[in-house]
């Protein structure tokens, strides 16, 4: 059982940034691969960026590529979310999920098995 919880969201102005942050803990962190995902009001869960155990691969959907940077630091069991140039669309609940039952980075909502509650950011325009 792995659990996950995000912190950092908040209200700020388009054109700002923001750093997400997710804390594990059960399980071995450095041993499955992490992501978030987002959902804007009325919308479905969309896959916004994930990471692989080691760091060495990433993945990012187009629509953040560019504006948001996925990290993690296996030592303190944390993964990361930096967010730069926000537009008024980024506004959403994050999620951080984790891959464990799988092998490989997870780009859809399905490949992921454990889920944090969420942290609510919202962009102005």
């Amino acid at each position: 059982q792995v659990h996950l919880v995000e912190s950092g969201g908040g209200l700020l102005q388009a054109g700002g940034s923001l750093r997400l942050s997710c804390a594990a803990s059960g399980g071995t962190f450095s041993s499955y691969a992490m992501g978030w995902v987002r959902q804007a009001p009325g919308k479905e869960r969309e896959c916004v960026a994930a990471i692989s155990r080691s760091a060495v691969t990433r993945y990012y959907a187009a629509f953040v590529k560019g504006r948001f940077t996925i990290a993690r630091e296996n030592a303190k069991n944390t993964m990361y979310l930096q967010m730069n140039s926000l537009k008024a669309e980024d506004t959403a609940v994050y999620y951080c999920a984790s891959r464990v039952r799988a092998n490989g980075l997870g780009s859809r909502v399905n490949d992921y098995d454990f889920w944090g509650q969420g942290t609510k950011v919202t962009v102005s325009s």
